[in-house]
C-alpha cells in the first residue's frame, strides 16, 4: 500500500526515500532548432541550437523548485544528458536526475528497443559519464524489448543497483502485468507512461502504481485536444480559478492520484513558470469530476 506519510500535495517520495517535486521537467524537447521541437514528429536528434537558452531554462526550473529532471540516452544520442550536466552539475541538494536506457537510434526517424543486458549496462555507464555522476538517481527501462527475457533486462538494472551505480529503477510504457512481473525481479520506483486528459488508456496502471507506492510519471501531460475548447468544463474551471487550461490539466493530474508526478517539457521560460505554478492550484471534488467527465 502507498505510504501516505511520504506524500504531500507538492512532493512524492520516489522509492519511499527520495522526495521529488510533483511537477517535474521533461528535457526531451530541448534538442535541435526551436522550430523543430513541436509535434509528434519532432526529431529529438541533435543538441539544441540555442544551447545557452536551454541551459538557462534548466537552471530556472531548479530555481523555481523543480527537483525531478527527466532525460534519456536516446534523446539527441546522449547530448540531452550532457545538456543536463552542463546546466545543473554540480547538482544541488534535492535535485534528482532520471534517465533511460533500452532504445537505440540508428537514424533520425527510428526508435528501436534494445534490451540486451550488456547493452543496458554499457549505456548506463555512458550516462554516468555524460551526467558527470557516480550514481543515477532513477534509471528507467525506456521500453521492454520482447527479444530478451524480462528477467535479463530488469536483472541488468538490478546489477547496476547492487553495484551502487543506480539508486532506483523505473519502467516506461508498460502494463499492469508488466509492472507486476518486473516487481518480482527488482523493486520498481516509477512508471513513465503517456497519460493526459485526452489519453487515458493507462488508468489501471495509475491505480496499480498508487496502491504499490510507485511514482507514476505522465509524459505529454498537458495534451488536451478538444477537451480544452472554449465551452469545455476545463475552460470553465480555468475561469473559476483564474488559471490557464494547461495549468488546470496539470492540477487535474495532481488531484487524480497522489503518486502522479507530471513531467511537462517546454523551451519557454513563461510556460515553465506557468507549469510550476500549477502545483499551487487546488481543485474541488466537483471541479475534478466535471473535468474528468
Amino acid at each position: 500500500m502507498t505510504n501516505m506519510t511520504n506524500l504531500t500535495h507538492t512532493t512524492f517520495a520516489l522509492g519511499s526515500d527520495l522526495p521529488v517535486s510533483r511537477i517535474g521537467y521533461g528535457a526531451m524537447r530541448l534538442t535541435g532548432a526551436p522550430a523543430d521541437r513541436s509535434g509528434a514528429g519532432a526529431p529529438i536528434w541533435r543538441a539544441p541550437t540555442d544551447r545557452d537558452a536551454a541551459v538557462a531554462l534548466l537552471r530556472r526550473a531548479a530555481d523555481l523548485g523543480v527537483t525531478l529532471f527527466d532525460t534519456a540516452d536516446a534523446y539527441a544520442l546522449g547530448a540531452n544528458e550532457e545538456l543536463i550536466a552542463e546546466a545543473l552539475h554540480p547538482y544541488r541538494d534535492g535535485v534528482t536526475i532520471a534517465t533511460k536506457v533500452g532504445v537505440v537510434r540508428p537514424s533520425v526517424g527510428e526508435w528501436v528497443p534494445l534490451g540486451h543486458p550488456a547493452y543496458l549496462r554499457q549505456q548506463a555507464e555512458l550516462a554516468l559519464r555524460r551526467l558527470k555522476s557516480d550514481r543515477i538517481d532513477l534509471l528507467q527501462l525506456h521500453r521492454i524489448d520482447p527479444e530478451y527475457p524480462l528477467e535479463e533486462q530488469i536483472g541488468a538494472l538490478r546489477q547496476l543497483q547492487e553495484e551502487g551505480k543506480v539508486r532506483h529503477i523505473g519502467l516506461s510504457e508498460v502494463s499492469v502485468e508488466q509492472v507486476t512481473a518486473a516487481e518480482a525481479i527488482a523493486p520498481i520506483a516509477s512508471v513513465q507512461n503517456m497519460y493526459n486528459l485526452a489519453t487515458r488508456e493507462h488508468e489501471a496502471v495509475v491505480d496499480h502504481t498508487a496502491a504499490r507506492g510507485i511514482a507514476f510519471l505522465p509524459f505529454f501531460p498537458i495534451a488536451m485536444g478538444e477537451l480544452a475548447g472554449p465551452d469545455s468544463p476545463l475552460a470553465a474551471v480555468a475561469g473559476e480559478l483564474g488559471a490557464s487550461p494547461s495549468q488546470v490539466a496539470l492540477a487535474w493530474q495532481l488531484h487524480r492520484s497522489p503518486n502522479i508526478v507530471p513531467i511537462p517539457g517546454t523551451s519557454s521560460p513563461a510556460h515553465l513558470e506557468e507549469n510550476v505554478a500549477a502545483l499551487q492550484l487546488a481543485l474541488t471534488e466537483d471541479q475534478f469530476k466535471r473535468i474528468n467527465g
